[in-house]
């Protein structure tokens, strides 16, 4: 059995760090039939790796850490870097991945809110940058379709990447995939969102990234998440000033703490990068 689809396979029932200390020893395939030999649930024994992988990639393809588009920022995460990951889109992630910044913020936002998203992706995009987000309402899909008049965009889902999160941005997706960005995911083909992939999505979107810009965020919000997700990997955190509401309350705290610098404008943001 290939590395690809032993990793595909542990990577459909693991966390990484579940799997770390065994494939430090022994290759992907013996650690895969030392789980099934495990497995008194049947579950493993039912998993057919190699004809799952190729079903899968009917759709999307699966990257692995020795593959050359594999992007190296990725060793931040520690025993959290991903066995695999899915990807629709653009072939070269690395590449991709080069000059990525990150733009979030609120989902319900309002409509200031998302102009002004998408006048800072319009700015990074037509400097060179990847603008990249979560595909999510409101901020983050403002900012990838501000983006994609200029350059690529990339989107990381929090699901597998055979339908859309929220199911009526397909045609988004659709947009940012055949333009010239790219989607990835943690997460095969048909796997549904969850509190937990949500938040493996946030950091897996803030690793794969230089910066984070955060328009306007509630405090313990999703977007808060990506933010202190930003936080822990010592990625550089910009945050637009708070109006004093409580939708930029996020933004307050994390001005107020010193974990996030003023960029009241996206000038002001591409004199920071």
């Amino acid at each position: 059995m290939s590395d690809r689809a032993s990793l595909a396979a542990l990577a459909a029932h693991f966390t990484p760090d579940q799997v770390a200390a065994d494939l430090a020893q022994h290759s992907p395939a013996d650690v895969w039939e030392q789980r099934v030999r495990r497995d008194t649930s049947g579950r493993l024994t039912q998993f057919r790796p190699e004809a799952e992988l190729s079903n899968a990639q009917l759709s999307c393809r699966f990257l692995i850490p020795t593959d050359q588009q594999w992007p190296a920022a990725l060793a931040d995460l520690g025993p959290a870097c991903p066995l695999g990951l899915w990807v629709r889109g653009h072939d070269h992630l690395s590449e991709l991945t080069t000059s990525t910044i990150v733009v979030t913020g609120n989902r319900a936002a309002s409509p200031q809110t998302v102009d002004r998203a998408r006048q800072f992706a319009e700015a990074l995009s037509l400097t060179g940058h990847t603008v990249a987000a979560s595909l999510a309402y409101g901020v983050d899909a403002a900012a990838h379709e501000a983006a994609l008049p200029n350059g690529p965009t990339l989107a990381v889902l929090p699901r597998g990447l055979d339908q859309a999160y929220p199911h009526n941005h397909a045609p988004l997706l659709r947009s940012i995939t055949s333009d010239g960005g790219a989607a990835v995911s943690l997460y095969r083909p048909g796997a549904p969102p969850s509190g937990a992939t949500l938040k493996a999505s946030a950091h897996l979107l803030v690793a794969l990234a230089h910066t984070v810009i955060l328009i306007e965020a509630l405090d313990h919000s999703q977007a808060l998440r990506t933010a202190e997700a930003a936080i822990a990997l010592k990625r550089p955190l910009l945050a637009v000033p708070s109006d004093g509401s409580l939708h930029t309350g996020g933004n307050a705290r994390l001005l107020d703490e010193g974990l996030a610098r003023s960029c009241p404008t996206p000038t002001h943001a591409l004199e920071l990068l």
